[in-house]
């Protein structure tokens, strides 16, 4: 995971940009990314300045790694446009460069990260391995703990989006009987 969007950045940008998001595999634990991708969310300007304006903070951006940088740039208008596609992955899995958390906190929501699941019809042992993955064993942490999830009730868990990864892979080595549900929370 490339945590750009906890690093301090010393970006230098117009009072036009809103956010400069990081979303995409680069934002997952458990990933290897091939570039990173970012948004830049601009206030009302012209489409010509958004361009002038999103390649200024590539440039700044792309001095401090290696990965090629994949930028999108939108004002409030056209990222809100049932046609963008890359929405609903900005607003659920990213990460703002300028405010260092959840870029869905701008609009007081949360995203969280439910994971159902079954250990029926498992024989005991796998039930026994399934708790500690979840809960740890002999001093080490599990899941849950390392990964900031919780328990919500039995059979669903709760996580944020950037752990979806390595909860899912975890526990599909032990049940299929998974489904993986996206929300919003709203901030109070």
């Amino acid at each position: 995971m490339h945590k750009l969007w906890q690093k301090k950045q010393t970006l230098k940008y117009s009072k036009d940009v809103l956010d400069i998001v990081q979303f995409g595999s680069s934002v997952v634990e458990e990933t290897e990314p091939n570039d990173i991708d970012i948004a830049v969310i601009f206030q009302k300007i012209s489409l010509k300045d958004q361009l002038n304006e999103s390649q200024n903070i590539k440039k700044q951006i792309q001095e401090n790694i290696e990965l090629p940088i994949h930028i999108s740039s939108f004002d409030l208008y056209s990222f809100f446009d049932k046609g963008n596609f890359a929405k609903e992955g900005v607003l659920f899995y990213g990460k703002s460069l300028i405010f260092h958390d959840e870029f869905s906190n701008r609009f007081g929501i949360k995203p969280k990260l439910k994971i159902y699941y079954t250990l029926k019809d498992l024989e005991k042992k796998d039930k026994i391995r399934f708790n500690y993955l979840l809960n740890g064993k002999g001093g080490k942490y599990g899941l849950i703990k390392k990964y900031s999830g919780k328990i919500i009730s039995p059979g669903v868990i709760e996580t944020s989006p950037e752990h979806e990864r390595v909860f899912t892979e975890a526990m599909k080595k032990i049940t299929k009987k998974i489904i993986v549900k996206k929300m919003f929370e709203l901030i109070e």
